[in-house]
């Protein structure tokens, strides 16, 4: 079972984490949970103790001197990962400077697991000199990693930068890093990625689609982004948020599609084709919707264009080209009959007619296949673990 510990700031943001510890928990992590004196008047010990199913730590336990090893030995020791949410300005100022003068901060000295820190404070705090000095400084330590704030509409009812990011956004980075280790094996990467399905207009309220959400999409963005990537991510219509620090491209038709993956693949060192693009559209757009009766009782289609295909014939012998196959029944054929056709580096094929994979799932399995001859199978397992899989076969060919 992984371990986290959770520190909590002083600030109003605190109420999330309660959503966070009981994530993880219901997850399957250990979850152990530290408040600074200032948090403590924002969220209160037994609820945390109550999620967590253990102890809340303070500072007033820090103290006591009935117990045979200091209290942050055992804590630093016991973690695989610390998260500080929210961190505050005070908070941020004591990790830069290595200070000592709560449990929090001693609990930290005294670990070598990554750290996770999610700040949250006023747009002024978080915009002053000092306090972006610290933060950047904090983020060049390979042992600490960052999830910028966004912008809204804050406590203080300004509205600007500084919010902390979401629970979604926290515990995911939470999973990657204990997966990773902390390990940036993508670090300075230009990672693109495509997802999604993509909708061929008949007329304004019409079109040739399918069921793809987007979810693995999503994970593969979030991976290669815990990882230390820049990552694109060019996807069709989504119901979910966009992650901070990635950089998203919407669009609407595979045409829409070639024409941003062709823009951004110059920059690229790893393409993945995770969208599931249609394959015709209709070749008569109405720019007003059709009467019923109006309807062909059979619709002329025409091809789309073949994207992946196209970046293959055009990167750079540098670059890496992932593609993905959805496929029933036998699902390794097909695959390396498209690996082979469209002269991929690699393949994903995943089955979307087994229970909990495929569209719109929030798990998934694969068999992932490259030009080399080599496979492996990825068994059921949730779409980021999924994603991680991917990178942890695919990064350490990025340097052959």
């Amino acid at each position: 079972m992984r371990r986290v510990i959770v520190g909590v700031g002083g600030g109003i943001a605190a109420y999330k984490i309660c959503e966070v510890v009981s994530a993880l928990f219901k997850s399957g992590v250990e979850v152990k949970v530290i408040l600074t004196n200032s948090a403590q008047k924002f969220i209160t010990p037994l609820t945390l103790a109550t999620l967590s199913r253990h102890p809340a730590y303070t500072d007033e336990m820090f103290w006591q001197s009935d117990r045979s090893r200091p209290l942050h030995i055992d804590l630093g020791e016991w973690a695989d990962l610390i998260l500080i949410a929210p961190v505050t300005a005070n908070t941020l100022a004591k990790l830069a400077y290595g200070l000592a003068d709560n449990l929090l901060a001693n609990t930290v000295l005294a670990s070598r697991c990554p750290v996770l820190l999610a700040p949250a404070m006023n747009t002024d705090m978080w915009e002053q000199a000092v306090v972006q000095r610290n933060w950047h400084q904090l983020l060049t330590d390979p042992r600490y990693h960052g999830i910028g704030t966004a912008s809204g509409l804050l406590a203080c009812d300004r509205v600007g930068a500084g919010r902390m990011a979401e629970p979604w956004e926290i515990i995911a980075y939470v999973q990657s890093l204990l997966h990773t280790a902390g390990q940036k094996d993508l670090a300075g990467k230009q990672v693109l990625i495509s997802a999604g399905g993509t909708r061929e207009y008949l007329d304004p309220v019409r079109f040739i689609g399918n069921p793809s959400t987007g979810k693995m999409g999503l994970a593969l963005a979030q991976a290669a982004l815990h990882r230390g990537a820049n990552v694109t991510l060019v996807h069709g219509l989504a119901t979910w948020e966009i992650p901070l620090g990635i950089t998203a491209i919407p669009v609407v038709s595979a045409s829409e599609m070639r024409s941003h993956m062709v823009r951004c693949l110059s920059n690229a060192d790893v393409i993945i084709m995770s969208a599931a693009v249609a394959d015709v559209k209709p070749r008569d757009y109405s720019p007003e919707k059709l009467a019923k009766k109006a309807l062909p009782e059979a619709l002329p289609l025409e091809p789309v264009p073949d994207i992946v295909a196209e970046l293959a014939q055009i990167k750079q012998s540098h670059q890496r080209l992932i593609g993905f196959a959805a496929q029933t029944g036998d699902i390794v054929k097909p695959a390396l009959e498209k690996l082979h056709r469209k002269n991929l580096d690699a393949i994903v094929a995943n089955p979307v007619d087994e229970p909990g994979s495929g569209f719109g799932s929030d798990t998934n399995q694969a068999v992932f296949l490259d030009k080399q001859g080599q496979r492996f199978e990825i068994p059921p397992c949730s779409k980021l673990e999924m994603a991680h899989h991917i990178f942890d076969f695919l990064t350490p060919k990025l340097t052959d």
